[in-house]
């Protein structure tokens, strides 16, 4: 089976897209204060960083930036115990080891590519477990469609109809040593 390959967001357009997602992050809630950017690993939580940065040199003071590790509740891997559930949600990104808490807090999930919605699912219920947070916004790089629950994105960078048999790859510099969006198109399927 051939996949062709086809690169729907470069560099620039890369850092347009957050650029303008930083605008309306700052738009929306009004200035940063009480914000806290939360990227799910891998690649969400360098777009969160970007943004971070770019919210800096819009507003002059930085905004909290942490990283979500969501593994522990997806709902397709085994189930863990509630009690290692709530000790992993308890520290989202701090290397220091201090306990965060959503409690309050505007909260805007980072993520690369949002797709059927259960990623976003397993971060807020593992924000949830943080606390209870004043809101949760969504913000996105790719926005592919094919939901299977009802989640909409806040921010989106590019909206890209596909079908279930394409795929869209996106590579960072921090981990892909390249900023690209591609999508794959598997052909000579049946």
């Amino acid at each position: 089976m051939e996949e062709e390959h086809l690169v729907i967001m470069d560099e620039t357009a890369i850092r347009r897209a957050l650029t303008r997602i930083a605008h309306e992050i700052v738009e929306k809630n009004k200035g940063i204060d009480n914000c806290v950017l939360i990227g799910i690993r891998t690649r969400g939580i360098y777009l969160a960083r970007r943004i971070a940065d770019r919210i800096q040199d819009i507003e002059g003071k930085p905004v909290e930036v942490r990283e979500l590790d969501i593994t522990s509740y997806r709902d397709d891997r085994k189930a863990a115990s509630v009690d290692t559930r709530v000790e992993l949600a308890a520290v989202i990104g701090d290397l220091n080891g201090e306990v965060f808490s959503a409690h309050d807090k505007k909260v805007i999930l980072c993520d690369d590519v949002l797709f059927t919605g259960r990623t976003i699912r397993a971060a807020m219920d593992a924000l949830m477990d943080c606390g209870r947070p004043e809101s949760i916004q969504l913000a996105v790089l790719v926005d592919r469609g094919h939901r299977e629950l009802p989640i909409r994105p806040d921010y989106v960078g590019k909206n890209v109809p596909t079908s279930k048999q394409e795929q869209i790859d996106v590579s960072l510099t921090e981990i892909d040593l390249k900023d690209q969006v591609m999508i794959i198109h598997q052909r000579g399927q049946v």
